[in-house]
């Protein structure tokens, strides 16, 4: 009987080893696998900088695209966007003379990549809502006090030309670049459209009554002209006339039509002009 179970004993620890085995092997593997998938495997994508920190801390330089693996316990990966961001918007502000406005505006924008770790240890991974729009709003209600709104409408260019330049000046010291500024649109109150409506009919309406009356003085200097220089003519005949008794009867001749003028006796009369060359 003995000898019988033996070999059952055997192979039934045959049987136990070999399922330990394979358990041990399946753990192993299992392990592995854990380690090997949560070892921490970052991909920085295109246009981005990763920033390493190790238990909260910035470690080292952005790093560029590519594949990172870092212990998932002590260390992380944060992608920061450096690409051309669009951001369009619109901001109520005030002109010189306290006129209401709706100011609308694009802003094209980056992040300096060099300064990713620093700008998301100082500001954070949202340093776009955290920065850019106080800076723009700011800056923008800035230039638009300083005009006039009449001005403001005229000189639009020049309004978007200053003001991007204070933006521009302000975010590169915050390690951003504008790389475009434009006002799309600027919106006043209807009171003050139909005030300025009216203001440029009334202007337009002065300047046809000065052109009507400038008009009306050149004309009445151009008879004045005209006047002095028939007075003038007449005055140098008057006085040529008056020395110049030939002269006399030679303006006679130049009106004489012909005729000799009859007398009251019905003869003709002698002609005035004497002719005898005397």
């Amino acid at each position: 009987m003995n000898v019988q179970t033996r070999p059952n004993q055997t192979a039934t620890l045959a049987a136990i080893r070999g399922s330990t085995l394979r358990a041990a092997v399946s753990i192993l593997v299992i392990a592995v696998i854990a380690v090997i998938g949560g070892c921490g495997v970052h991909t920085v994508g295109t246009g981005h900088r990763g920033i390493k920190t190790t238990f909260g801390k910035v470690i080292g330089p952005p790093l560029a695209e590519g594949l990172y693996f870092v212990n998932p316990l002590t260390t992380a990966i944060t992608p920061m966007d450096v690409r051309v961001l669009k951001w369009e918007d619109k901001t109520e502000a005030y002109t010189k003379d306290v006129q209401e406005a709706q100011i609308s505006f694009v802003l094209n924008y980056r992040l300096q990549p060099d300064y990713a770790a620093d700008v998301f240890q100082n500001i954070g991974p949202d340093w776009s809502q955290k920065l850019v729009g106080q800076v723009v709003y700011q800056r923008l209600k800035d230039t638009i006090g300083a005009w006039d709104a009449v001005d403001l409408v005229a000189n639009r260019q020049k309004v978007t030309d200053s003001a991007q330049a204070q933006i521009a000046k302000d975010l590169a010291s915050r390690h951003v670049d504008v790389t475009g500024y434009t006002i799309t649109d600027i919106e006043f109150s209807r009171a003050f459209n139909a005030a300025v409506e009216a203001k440029v009919i009334a202007q337009q309406q002065a300047q046809q009554a000065q052109n009507r009356t400038e008009q009306i003085k050149q004309e009445a200097e151009q008879k004045v002209i005209a006047a002095k220089a028939e007075a003038e003519s007449m005055k140098i005949r008057a006085d040529a006339l008056s020395q110049n008794a030939k002269l006399v009867q030679w303006e006679a001749v130049q009106k004489w039509d012909g005729k000799l003028p009859v007398n009251m006796y019905g003869g003709s009369a002698v002609p005035f002009v004497d002719v005898s060359g005397k």
